[in-house]
């Protein structure tokens, strides 16, 4: 059976995987740059994309030995063409370009948005599950909050994104302003049921023309504004000393540095993050008369999301992705390029990487 090598390199994760004709992954390997980038308390892109000139070697050699591939098997190379940062971008792309080059295989640029929706359908395959169509497809990552219906094929109508943060970057900047570092989303997503989520008022966004855009700056704001007007100098002082003796700390180590009234104020951001991405899609499902909700990119892992999704408020089955292929992976790039292949969709050697690439 022929194989994809995928290889992502969007962002701050070098990732290489190799996916069989039938959705199997026989291998998936992520090199993180968290560690590099959390001192800085977000993603440098001038050291992301050294990292990955270190790393996508290794990465790619690594993935290959766990598949027990070798060239012959493959059938073609897939990369991400973006949306990203371009000159993490370029590593990725033009590894693959120059691997086609020399094994003669097709080479696939996959956008990185589509690649998130195939890793719902990658899982849902491996499980056994076929998800039915048309789908509406949220991808909510710390780069990106689009809301897209699709028909299973490849055609994607884009029915909202954000105009200003993506969901994940407020996770992230809240996290930072309260001194739990980076990346702060999963540690505000823990430490969320410990709080009273009616406790703190923070307001909806109220936005002018398509009410399925998002909008997460006026929630950012209201948390700073209510952080400013408490005395919280010395709380978020401890968190982050907490943070330089510990990179790692336990969920009983942040509870200890934490009161009550900030996990309150954590629980109520994070009731209106997922109120204001569910509420959209609950409308859009309505409103399209679609028969699957599909959930991807890395804030699909937030807890709270998949409870409020599960709870019976959307009108159809929502479906997410493991933890594993919530984040960026290679996975789910070679998923995507397996029905452009199957289509005869190759691109040249001349393919650009693009930083504000669209999918619909």
């Amino acid at each position: 059976m022929p194989y994809i090598l995928g290889i992502e390199t969007s962002c701050d994760e070098t990732a290489a995987a190799v996916v069989a004709r039938d959705g199997e992954v026989l291998s998936s390997a992520v090199a993180s740059q968290v560690a590099t980038h959390r001192r800085y308390g977000g993603v440098v892109p001038e050291l992301a994309s050294r990292e990955h000139l270190r790393a996508i070697t290794p990465v790619v050699r690594g993935a290959m030995q766990q598949a027990h591939a070798s060239w012959a098997d493959l059938a073609a190379v897939a990369a991400t063409a973006g949306p990203g940062l371009v000159g993490s971008l370029l590593v990725g792309l033009t590894y693959a370009k120059s691997i086609c080059l020399v094994r003669r295989l097709p080479l696939i640029g996959v956008n990185h948005l589509e690649g998130h929706i195939h890793a719902v359908v990658l899982d849902a395959r491996r499980s056994g599950e076929e998800i039915e169509l048309p789908a509406l497809a949220l991808v909510a990552s710390g780069g990106h909050t689009h809301l897209f219906l699709w028909d299973g094929g490849e055609h994607y109508q884009l029915l909202g994104k954000t105009r200003d943060d993506a969901a994940g970057e407020a996770y992230d900047k809240v996290a930072k302003l309260l001194g739990f570092g980076y990346p702060g989303g999963p540690v505000l997503d823990v430490l969320a049921p410990c709080g009273d989520p009616g406790a703190v008022a923070l307001p909806m966004a109220k936005i002018k023309g398509n009410p399925l855009d998002f909008s997460f700056s006026g929630l950012k704001t209201a948390v700073l504004r209510w952080v400013e007007s408490q005395e919280m100098a010395e709380e978020i002082a401890a968190r982050r000393d907490l943070l330089r003796r510990n990179p790692r700390p336990t969920l009983e180590e942040w509870l200890e540095a934490t009161p009550q009234a900030t996990l309150d104020l954590i629980a109520a951001f994070q009731r209106v993050v997922v109120e204001e991405l569910l509420r959209r899609v609950e409308r859009a499902a309505e409103g399209a008369g679609v028969r699957s909700v599909i959930i991807s990119g890395g804030v699909a892992c937030n807890a709270g999301l998949r409870r409020a999704a599960h709870s019976g408020r959307l009108p159809c089955p929502a479906y997410f992705p493991t933890p594993h292929l919530s984040t960026d992976n290679a996975a789910m790039i070679a998923a995507a390029a397996w029905p452009r292949l199957e289509r005869g969709e190759c691109d040249g050697l001349d393919l650009k990487a693009q930083a504000n690439l669209a999918l619909a």
